[in-house]
């Protein structure tokens, strides 16, 4: 029970780590808001929760900063205070083109997401956490951030710079009691990497998923969102500013050219 009475907000969260990471909270005590775009599968989210009375939902796109301004002042309205917000929403884009043949749109809609959208509620729900005195950020990055070959161009540097700004915002909100963090997930079976999966399965490389890894298997979401619901309790008080690689050692080895799938 580390975020007992405590508010919580996780964008991204109707599927996938963010759902996990929203379960894994509220099992703890939080308050809960989800926050997604898709409407159907947020209801069912809220279904999956495992105590209704300490969730709730807000869909909006956060490519919407005004949208995403009057969600931080609604919680704050309902709950009084936000004590942890996991920027967790993102897509994956073109894993396929080359640096000779980008798609600028692509990388557009990219970097607004998954760079943009936690930039925009950061910006809002830090200012709340800044009066307060205390509050936890937990920005969901990826081992794309780190090195290549883990997504393509446009991914690879949102997460890039996702990681970056998870480091300049930990030093701007630092004297306010805020700690912003970053988790780093490699290979993890969600509904974005269910195209890489269906694929292996459908060519008889099932095995291959996860073997970059040094424990020789992919994630799980809950694995996830046990690294998140760490850097977000009071268990990591004295960390912040970290990127922290949930991958199964993949980072730590080097990576050889052919063995992807």
């Amino acid at each position: 029970m580390r975020f007992k009475d405590r508010v919580a907000i996780v964008t991204g969260a109707a599927s996938g780590i963010g759902l996990a990471t929203a379960q894994r909270l509220c099992l703890e005590g939080a308050f809960v808001v989800l926050v997604d775009r898709n409407a159907d599968v947020l209801r069912t989210a809220l279904g999956h929760m495992p105590d209704p009375a300490r969730a709730s939902s807000i869909r909006l796109d956060i490519v919407d900063e005004t949208c995403v301004q009057q969600s931080v002042i609604d919680v704050l309205e309902r709950h009084g205070r936000i004590d942890v917000l996991c920027n967790n929403a993102g897509i994956g884009g073109d894993h396929r083109s080359l640096a000779t043949d980008q798609n600028v749109d692509d990388w557009e809609i990219v970097m607004a997401i998954n760079l943009y959208g936690a930039v925009r509620y950061t910006k809002y729900v830090s200012r709340a956490m800044c009066e307060a005195g205390r509050g936890a950020i937990v920005n969901t990055a990826s081992v794309a951030g780190i090195r290549s070959g883990a997504g393509g161009n446009a991914y690879s540097a949102s997460k890039a710079g996702l990681i970056n700004f998870t480091q300049t915002a930990a030093c701007d909100l630092g004297r306010w009691g805020v700690r912003v963090n970053a988790v780093c997930p490699g290979l993890t079976a969600t509904p974005l990497t269910k195209t890489m999966f269906d694929y292996a399965r459908s060519v008889g490389k099932e095995d291959k998923l996860g073997s970059r890894c040094e424990l020789r298997r992919y994630g799980k979401p809950s694995e996830v969102a046990a690294a998140i619901a760490f850097l977000a309790s009071d268990d990591a008080s004295f960390i912040t500013g970290q990127a922290l690689a949930v991958d199964g050692g993949n980072t730590a080895s080097l990576n050889m050219p052919g063995m992807k799938i």
